[in-house]
């Protein structure tokens, strides 16, 4: 699934194409992805002038001057195709605009999303409402993170997952920025210390910016918005690594919670 990184990528790649200007023609290929599309969305979108685009969470926005924001999440194995040579069968939704742009939604899959939003009541929006801090916001701070994981015994790992706690962050980049502060990932969360939780918050921060840079992580079905492949992947120290050497002269391990894969270094995560 396209984790936070991925879905910053795919927002930036839209902007260029996007942003500021009006879009005249909304076709709609099927009835449904993961739930049916707004039954107003044609209507809504033709003629409308994109303001702005953004994420929260893994979610991303597509902003119009019409008060109301399409809201987008890429599932499974959804991604935009910019100008793509020919159509797909598995694009589901497509926007041309004034400059003669052609945007696709595509989703082989389909557990992605499509929702139009006024924009004023996108923070009452219900997937929204409970979201905690963005992780690359200035919210998400060490004693946001000490108060969240006070007196809790559960695991440190699956509370970073909680999108109650922060909003976005996904498995590879939870192990990852894990790994950078050197906590175990099934700590319980209250025993983690002040010092560890100074580690880990700008951890998690930088482990997420040089995922962005790199274009987000390429895992089966992702892909920019301009078709290239995101290469954070090749920069991964623990995750997808089981039995592979950890430069502490540990080994990465494997073990599974929450039905999840969780990969670290016994040695040098403590």
């Amino acid at each position: 699934m396209p984790e936070l990184p991925e879905v910053e990528t795919t927002v930036r790649g839209l902007a260029r194409y996007l942003e500021g200007e009006r879009i005249t023609r909304v076709a709609v290929n099927r009835p449904d992805l993961r739930r049916p599309f707004p039954p107003n969305l044609v209507q809504a979108l033709t003629g409308a002038k994109v303001t702005g685009l953004g994420r929260r969470a893994k979610y991303g926005l597509i902003e119009t001057d019409r008060n109301q924001t399409m809201v987008f999440h890429l599932g499974m194995s959804g991604r935009w195709r910019i100008e793509p040579d020919s159509p797909d069968k598995h694009d589901h939704l497509v926007l041309e605009t004034g400059s003669g742009h052609v945007l696709a939604l595509n989703d082989a899959r389909r557990f992605g999303s499509v929702d139009l939003i006024d924009t004023d009541k996108l923070d009452q929006w219900p997937p929204f409402a409970a979201l905690g801090p963005e992780p690359l916001g200035d919210s998400l701070t060490p004693r946001h993170l000490a108060q969240a994981f006070a007196g809790r015994f559960a695991p440190v790992k699956p509370l970073l997952l909680d999108q109650r706690i922060v909003a976005g962050l996904g498995n590879i980049y939870v192990c990852e920025a894990l790994y950078r502060a050197r906590i175990r990932p099934d700590k319980e969360a209250g025993k983690v210390t002040r010092a560890a939780i100074e580690r880990l918050v700008p951890a998690i921060k930088a482990v997420l910016a040089e995922s962005i840079e790199a274009g987000g992580s390429t895992i089966r079905d992702y892909a920019q918005p301009n078709g290239e492949l995101g290469y954070f992947a090749a920069s991964w120290q623990v995750y997808g690594r089981e039995g592979q050497p950890c430069p502490c002269g540990g080994k990465v391990e494997r073990f599974t919670q929450g039905g999840r894969s969780t990969f670290w270094c016994p040695k040098c995560q403590k």
